[in-house]
């Protein structure tokens, strides 16, 4: 048994930043922007946009997409590191807004590789026979995380949500390989602003997004290579095989390396940062919409996904469409 993506959906937030918005607030330009990260633009989440509110929002069009009803789905699973509340659960949230009201709610933190760790979870309970349908989502209000005076961090990221739909389904194949880092994980922090020792100062530094760019570079570009190449190999396939390789969509140059190591045409690697920036555990549930509504997907087709970020975490998915 396996779970088939039968749906897609994604919310972007309405309002956007457009790299020229940032020269006004740090000292940077639309060109530095672009030529260093491919981010060209990013939705804002307004202040009705909640985290939860969006991946509602994605939830329903996959529901749509998939037509199934919000009645029929047996398990939420939510991946997200910037949750509007610390419970009830943004999945619990998502569940009143829909009214799945059969399903179980809960959500997962795995920062940017959040979404591909979500799904290997809903593949587990729907292999075991547990659930049959299952909302897998990832969604981020990343711009509440950021620091929007260091220009290290602030031209990178973006909010949204994007969602799939996951059916049990006899036929199709998936397979996963994922690995943790945790004596890296200080080159990517956020520490919790619910503690302590930030009472008397709640926008610590230390509370907004803290990250080592040269060290997130190096490990990215090593280990996603890494992480398909053994995925592939775990599954008897060729890079040949693959229609295309679905990244998290942190930095044009993450996924340019990554292809280059590869020896894989870029052409096989879509992107969107260039509108979106990173948008964390949403960046590949909101390309997997985009193509699947753009009809670039093809029915028995099989996909790579891969993600990385803190933690450290990375991992890669073989998924047939």
């Amino acid at each position: 048994m396996v779970g088939r993506i039968s749906g897609t959906g994604s919310y972007i937030p309405k309002e956007v930043w457009d790299n020229q918005v940032l020269t006004q607030l740090v000292d940077t330009s639309d060109e530095w922007i672009q030529e260093r990260t491919g981010v060209a633009r990013r939705h804002i989440a307004g202040k009705n946009e909640t985290t939860a509110y969006m991946a509602a929002e994605a939830a329903k069009r996959a529901l749509e997409d998939a037509n199934v009803s919000a009645q029929e789905i047996d398990l939420i699973l939510v991946a997200t590191i910037s949750p509007g509340r610390i419970m009830p659960s943004t999945s619990c949230e998502v569940q009143a807004m829909i009214e799945a009201k059969r399903a179980t709610c809960f959500d997962l933190n795995a920062a940017c590789t959040g979404f591909l760790f979500a799904l290997n979870t809903a593949q587990a309970y729907i292999k075991q026979g547990i659930y049959s349908k299952v909302l897998v989502i990832g969604t981020e209000s990343l711009s509440n995380l950021v620091n929007w005076k260091d220009r290290g961090t602030c031209i990178l990221f973006g909010d949204g949500a994007g969602a799939v739909v996951l059916e049990a389904s006899e036929e199709g194949r998936y397979a996963q390989y994922t690995q943790s880092i945790g004596c890296d994980g200080e080159v990517l922090t956020v520490d919790c602003r619910n503690q302590k020792q930030y009472e008397s100062q709640p926008c610590a530094e230390e509370t907004f997004i803290q990250m080592d760019g040269r060290e997130v570079f190096k490990f990215a570009v090593s280990k996603v290579p890494e992480a398909i190449g053994e995925l592939l190999k775990q599954e008897e396939k060729n890079v040949e095989d693959i229609s295309q390789f679905i990244l998290h969509q942190a930095n044009r140059r993450i996924v340019q390396s990554v292809s280059k190591r590869m020896k894989v045409d870029i052409k096989y690697f879509p992107t969107n940062m260039e509108e979106y920036g990173n948008t964390s555990s949403a960046s590949i549930p909101i390309l997997l919409d985009e193509l699947n509504r753009s009809g670039r997907l093809k029915r028995g087709t099989y996909l790579v996904l891969a993600g990385f970020g803190a933690g450290l975490s990375y991992g890669a998915s073989l998924i047939q469409w």
